[in-house]
């Protein structure tokens, strides 16, 4: 019987996506587990596995196809004793993203996690998985029961299993969380129509750019958060001078291990530090709800060619400063090369935007759905200060500005948050106690 191969949704939030690359061509056989293609979501290019055994009959899209909708054929498999004439004819391709309309729906953020628990399956059902996705929860010691499938008719597949966490997939039906709201559907902010735009520069030269799916969602993202999320700013100024001469002196020692700490490195970790110091600030806006998170999930801005990443740096806080920098370099080299998994870069309840290293003195960064603050940094500059005995001298000078959620934290518990944050950067020793 022939099979078709569906496009598969690689993440929460994903309705489209590319078609990189084929790995496999019309006549080849395949088996279960195989990588067969790789997909480009709107911010990531994965691999793409096989859920069946059997024979390429067909490729319905060929390599290098945009804007193929999820759940799409693309390609046949038939079983063995089967022939090619057996398969059905090709579909026509999907159209590339580029002749999209530009008011094409795309899928705003969602506040549920990477991979969602499904409802249990009665005793004795069977279980559909792929090969490697039971491998991998095996490992992870996940129970597939709990596991929604994204795969042709529900089968469970690498992507599935990747994110999940063990005590999210394995808690009884009973204590299991209320289920998140689920995602709302924006069409692309646009301001002005795109004809009157046209007809506006008509007269003048410029080149036009159709927009990626990454483009698309960050203008569907910062939208939503800009129209929904009430923002407020709270601002502090922290004298870095400290923290400078600590730094220095750390690298000295770590130098033979090929460790070099990073401004950024100790902003990172004395967030961390606060979400644990105040608690009630270490939360989500989950539609309905108000999310209190134990970990210390930081995630930080990286801009890469055409838009940005938000890797997340887990448990930030039980790190040693070595560490953290470590992590922090591989998700960011891997963020410019687009090879973050989901999960590495979705969840979170905080996020920091540095911009000092570009000269930035001080702005206002925009929240990131869900999360309930983000920290925009600035540079250090030198600026003459009032000493502790009450004498003019120069320190160097870092601003900062909190964007708060208010539906999540008030005034009065960002001021403690911040406090705490630039507590530990004019005081770096305690971060390593």
């Amino acid at each position: 019987m022939a099979v078709e191969i569906l496009m598969p949704a690689l993440s929460p939030t994903m309705e489209e996506g590319t078609l990189a690359k084929w790995l496999v061509k019309e006549g080849d056989t395949v088996k279960s587990g195989q990588v067969i293609a790789e997909i480009e979501t709107d911010k990531a290019t994965m691999e793409f596995e096989a859920v069946d055994e059997g024979t390429v009959a067909k490729i319905l899209i060929a390599e290098g196809t945009a804007g193929v909708k999820v759940n799409t054929a693309i390609a046949v498999i038939v079983e063995e004793g089967e022939t090619l004439s057996d398969a059905p004819k090709a579909a026509p391709a999907a159209a590339p993203a580029a002749a999209a309309p530009a008011a094409a729906p795309v899928a705003a953020p969602s506040a549920a996690p990477v991979a969602v628990p499904a409802a249990p399956v009665a005793s004795g059902a069977r279980v559909f998985a792929s090969p490697l996705a039971r491998r991998i929860a095996k490992d992870k010691g996940l129970d597939l029961a709990r596991v929604t499938g994204s795969g042709p008719h529900g089968r469970i597949v690498r992507a599935d299993v990747e994110g999940a966490s063990p005590v999210a997939a394995a808690a009884p039906a009973a204590a299991a969380p209320a289920a998140a709201p689920a995602p709302v559907k924006a069409a692309l902010p646009t301001g002005m129509a795109a004809e009157t735009v046209l007809k506006m520069y008509a007269d003048r030269e410029f080149v036009e750019m159709p927009l990626d799916g990454m483009r698309r969602t960050i203008a569907a993202r910062l939208t939503e958060a800009k129209q929904t999320i009430p923002h407020f700013y709270l601002r502090r100024e922290v004298r870095l001078d400290a923290l400078m001469a600590f730094r220095e002196q750390l690298n000295k020692g770590l130098e033979s291990r090929g460790v070099k700490l990073s401004v950024n490195d100790f902003i990172i970790k004395a967030c961390a530090i606060a979400l644990q110091a105040v608690p009630d600030a270490n939360a989500v806006w989950a539609g309905d709800r108000i999310l209190k998170l134990k970990p210390s999930d930081v995630a930080v801005a990286v801009a890469v060619e055409g838009g940005l990443f938000t890797p997340v740096l887990r448990d930030a806080d039980k790190k040693t400063m070595s560490a953290l920098s470590a992590e922090m370099k591989d998700l960011a080299t891997r963020a410019k090369t687009k090879k973050l998994a989901p999960h590495e870069y979705q969840g979170g309840s905080f996020a920091i935007s540095n911009l000092g290293m570009m000269g930035i003195e001080n702005f206002d960064a925009v929240i990131n759905p869900p999360h309930g603050a983000i920290l925009a940094v600035g540079a250090g500059v030198k600026k003459p200060v009032v000493l502790k005995d009450g004498a003019l001298g120069v320190a160097t000078v870092m601003s900062m500005t909190l964007s708060v959620d208010h539906r999540v934290i008030d005034g009065a518990l960002g001021a403690e948050f911040l406090k705490v944050v630039v507590d530990s950067l004019e005081n770096p020793i305690s971060m390593l106690a």
